[in-house]
């Protein structure tokens, strides 16, 4: 027995104490068995040897790993066990040094992170599971239970349960392994091969449909929707993390109080003000029809006038940093709505994957004012400087092809995910209807035609943002003159997928 994470330890060593089995043990976990009465032989009275270099060598020793990976089944290893005095061991417990909770704090130091990196325990670990034939492994503390059960019953642990405790266990050496790679991992490099490792949070009733199996698995990553506290409601489906998570991206980026609503990946409303009910009022403004069975995010604490204005329709999630106890009992009193507790953050990679393979790429993370140029005969106000930075914001989190038109610091039209520019645009402006005139326009990449921008201006928006870039760019922004619109060439394109 060897755990750094000693919780269900003693009551596991009592159960086996009880049924008959001879303890060994090192350092920490000798200690707290013996500070209860439970006798335990430490590994320095077993190997015959002390521990040395401050704790790194001490179970790496023949009697420790003889005794764990004799086959049973061989005469010849077992002959060799009575010839060195090796008592063969039947079960080993062992959870790892904190690695990832270790990187994980600010500033620290590459020597403690080095330190943190367990060579005895995954060495003891992959013995045991290899030898499940004859050996059990116990990686968790949920499964000490398990473990328990089985001896106290049966009086061992059958092969059955040995080899699913041999895969838990190199799952967890695995995923121990690949965090203290991604740690060595060089910023902005991509390694040759790629590992992934996640702990399971739950298994889903579907995927995106009622056909489909779905899990949903975290990272060791801060923030966002899988580190979150559902806090109020029914169990998460796969469609409503998807938009809980673009959700929460997109009202992460929004300066001052922001809100956003996402209906299947998509902003069909996005707003700030000065306060939080305002922005969410003002967000929902922008469509109320898609608004409908939506998922809202907020980038401030919710209160209880917000909490009241988003049970006024049905909702089915938000996502907040926190929430006050008066939100909290506004949003109870709707059965099917979930209230999560999120802390915002934007992921520095995304992955998704292909068949046969993985995409992964760096965050899209670009401030418009880093290469801004005006390029037309007309400036843009100081507002419309403003709301066109809030418009390529939310244009960032918008499927291509994307164009938003935002008015006073809210998207009051949006059009995504057409196979031309011209009908994002076109839809954009006839969901803004009355409110377009005087409104700025964001488009994720730049206008192969004119024709876009004939649209955006006669629905009265009288800026626009862009990538620029095109072969027609002098067209573009000769019509932009024509029409009197300012426009501004950011030189960076927000496509999404």
């Amino acid at each position: 027995m060897s755990v750094h994470d000693k919780s269900g330890v003693v009551e596991l060593a009592q159960s086996l104490h009880g049924s008959g089995v001879e303890l060994v043990s090192s350092g920490g976990t000798a200690s707290v068995l013996r500070s209860v009465g439970i006798p335990v032989t430490g590994v320095a009275e077993l190997t015959g040897a002390p521990e040395i270099l401050g704790g790194r060598v001490k179970t790496l020793h023949p009697k420790i790993h003889g005794g764990i990976l004799a086959d049973r089944t061989k005469s010849e290893h077992l002959a060799e066990l009575d010839d060195h005095s090796i008592a063969p061991i039947d079960l080993v417990v062992c959870n790892l040094y904190p690695f990832e909770r270790t990187v994980a704090e600010p500033n620290v130091s590459e020597d403690d992170a080095v330190e943190q990196i367990d060579i005895g325990g995954p060495a003891m670990v992959r013995a045991a599971a290899k030898n499940f034939s004859s050996v059990a492994v116990v990686v968790s503390p949920r499964r000490y239970q398990s473990v328990i059960d089985a001896i106290t019953t049966t009086g061992g642990v059958s092969l059955g349960l040995r080899r699913e405790l041999a895969r838990e266990a190199f799952t967890h050496t695995a995923s121990y392994d690949a965090a203290i790679a991604r740690y060595f991992a060089r910023p902005g490099e991509w390694p040759e091969r790629l590992v992934l490792s996640g702990d399971k949070v739950m298994d889903l009733r579907y995927g995106e449909n009622p056909h489909q199996g779905a899990a949903f698995y975290r990272t060791s990553a801060p923030g966002g929707v899988a580190a979150g506290l559902q806090l109020h409601g029914k169990e998460l489906s796969y469609n409503n993390i998807l938009d809980a998570d673009a959700a929460t991206a997109l009202v992460s980026e929004i300066d001052g109080c922001g809100a956003a609503i996402i209906k299947h990946s998509n902003p069909c409303g996005a707003a700030r003000a000065d306060e939080l009910e305002d922005a969410y009022r003002e967000a929902f403004r922008c469509d109320p029809v898609s608004a409908f069975g939506g998922i809202v995010a907020l980038n401030r604490p919710c209160d209880r006038a917000t909490a009241a204005a988003i049970t006024e329709v049905f909702t089915e999630v938000v996502c907040a940093p926190d929430y006050s106890g008066e939100a909290l009992e506004v949003l109870r009193t709707k059965k099917s709505l979930r209230a999560l507790r999120v802390e915002p953050g934007v992921p520095a990679t995304s992955l998704r994957s292909v068949t046969g393979g993985w995409l992964v790429q760096s965050a899209d993370a670009v401030d418009p004012a880093e290469a801004a140029r005006v390029v037309t005969v007309r400036e843009p106000t100081p507002a419309e400087w403003s709301d066109l930075r809030f418009a390529w914001t939310v244009a960032k989190h918008v499927k291509s092809n994307a164009i938003v038109l935002v008015k006073d610091g809210a998207a009051v039209g949006i059009g995504a995910g057409q196979m031309n520019r011209l009908e994002s645009a076109e839809l954009a402006a006839r969901r803004a209807g009355e409110r377009s005139p005087g409104s700025v326009c964001a488009s994720d990449a730049f206008f192969p035609f004119r024709d876009a921008v004939d649209a955006i201006a006669a629905s009265g928006a009288r800026s626009v943002i862009q990538p620029g870039g095109s072969v027609r760019d002098d067209e573009v922004i000769e019509a932009a003159d024509e029409l009197g619109l300012a426009m501004v060439f950011t030189g960076r394109r927000h496509f999404r997928h």
